[in-house]
């Protein structure tokens, strides 16, 4: 049997689509459809079935996947260590899902890793989605995410970042600059982030103080505090301390550390489940790990005019 439909076969059952099987094996969807057409002739088995827009194994294709796929990961592993990947001479496509804030506090560092020695591989930003990454990392539609959101067991992680939070707020806020009372915190105005992955750690941590805060203001993107803490000084907002010590670089806001314990926010950096290719996967998520772990994050980017008073 010719190895590379076995190959074609492995990448269809992990993403379950022709799609994104031929993206992960560099081919063409139609070179994707021949191979999968000559491999049921030769297995006698329909192997797959469409529905909706997914590619369903059968019961057949079930029970050959396991030894399919042990067999080509061996196959993969052996050639990993006789000829390593090399990043100077790949031309590859790697996909990382990131939240808004961690594409605009991470990805200039990833970037900068990642080309310092691999000047042509190519990279693409997902934007994040918890509910679906689980579905991502198991198909290989993105190699890589970067996320508070904990996955199954499956997937390898290492922990890139663990994030306290703070009191945020504009430097005219009467609460600036001195130390917040919980009654003081709780009776506040509060402006919450839609897109806050860390808010049911700090919901939680809110419940065990006793309070429970109903906020004035709802904003959809991080990216919007800035100007609305600058605005309206009697909002108070509650996110990573890191995010708003770059803020503070440029636009008149203050941090408050919290009155109540909270646990910091661990970040995590996932790999996708791979039978194909570990060696480039190995030294992306390496290099990507050490990228975030040695950034402070580029969050000063949204950046204001710190003298500025807004009207």
């Amino acid at each position: 049997m010719d190895l590379n439909l076995v190959r074609v076969f492995v990448a269809v059952y992990e993403s379950r689509s022709l799609t994104t099987a031929a993206r992960r094996l560099y081919v063409t969807q139609p070179a994707v459809s021949q191979a999968l057409g000559r491999l049921r002739r030769e297995l006698d088995d329909a192997l797959f079935r469409r529905t909706g827009r997914a590619m369903e194994p059968t019961p057949f294709a079930d029970a050959v996947y396991p030894g399919f796929c042990e067999a080509i990961a061996g196959i993969d592993r052996t050639l990993d260590a006789v000829h390593r990947f090399d990043p100077a001479d790949s031309r590859r496509l790697f996909r990382i899902a990131l939240s808004e804030l961690g594409e605009i506090g991470w990805f200039p560092s990833i970037l900068t890793a990642v080309r310092s020695e691999a000047p042509d591989v190519r990279l693409e930003v997902v934007t994040l989605d918890p509910a679906s990454l689980p579905d991502w990392l198991a198909r290989g539609t993105v190699d890589l995410a970067i996320t508070t959101a904990t996955m199954p067991a499956a997937f390898d992680r290492v922990l890139v970042k663990s994030q306290p939070y703070a009191a945020v707020m504009s430097t005219r806020n009467p609460l600036a600059g001195g130390a917040l009372d919980l009654d003081t915190y709780a009776g506040a105005q509060h402006v919450t982030v839609a897109s806050d992955s860390g808010r049911p750690i700090l919901e939680a941590a809110q419940r065990r103080a006793g309070i429970v805060i109903q906020p004035q203001v709802a904003v959809a993107h991080f990216a919007t505090l800035p100007p609305v803490l600058a605005a309206d000084p009697g909002l108070v907002a509650t996110l990573p301390d890191m995010i708003a010590a770059g803020w503070a670089q440029t636009w008149p806001i203050s941090l408050t550390p919290l009155p109540f314990d909270m646990p910091p926010v661990e970040l995590y950096l996932y790999r996708r489940a791979t039978s194909q290719q570990t060696g480039a996967l190995d030294w992306l998520f390496a290099t990507v790990a050490r990228a975030v772990r040695g950034s402070t994050g580029q969050f000063f980017v949204i950046h204001g005019d710190a003298g500025a008073t807004p009207h």
